[in-house]
């Protein structure tokens, strides 16, 4: 039985061991990066097995924050009214069991309750991730652009699905 609930500052620790093993995925960090983003977050939630166990995270922002991501600032300037998905992260023991899915419909519960229009988020190209790459197919998410980030070292596929 898998349980989701908001990440809370007592989950730092495991939020940065999760996301960091998700590298290249996504990108390293510390716990004071991690606490800045669970600090700007609209929505962040944790996955955990019965036993408490954390198996993943997703974290999302709304519009209107002063975010310095690429990304975060790439749809700030063509969208007005969207939920921004910051990062999604599973361990490789929880993949292929249907998390990121719920998790994605908590995130898209949440965008239309809040009269949200679209939900942006992007893949990493280079290096490659084909699997989140389907993962956002299946969830109805469309091409909006590419961009290289972090000095042309990742190259992403920005993408944007509606809310309906």
């Amino acid at each position: 039985m898998t349980a989701i609930r908001p990440c809370t500052e007592d989950d730092v620790d495991a939020l940065v061991a999760i996301n960091n093993s998700g590298y290249p995925a996504v990108p390293m960090a510390t716990a004071e990066e991690m606490l800045r983003l669970l600090s700007m977050c609209s929505l962040a939630l944790i996955a955990q097995d019965a036993d408490g166990v954390p198996l993943g995270f997703v974290m999302a922002m709304d519009p209107g924050l002063d975010y310095a991501s690429e990304n975060y600032v790439f749809f700030e300037s063509r969208f007005s009214n969207h939920l921004y998905i910051d990062r999604i992260v599973l361990t490789d023991e929880s993949r292929g069991l249907g998390l990121g899915s719920t998790l994605y419909q908590h995130i898209f519960d949440r965008a239309r309750a809040d009269g949200r229009e679209r939900v942006t988020c992007e893949v990493n190209l280079e290096p490659p991730n084909p699997g989140s790459l389907r993962f956002h197919r299946r969830w109805g998410f469309e091409d909006v652009d590419t961009q290289p980030t972090k000095g042309g070292q990742v190259v992403v596929q920005l993408l944007q699905a509606p809310v309906s």
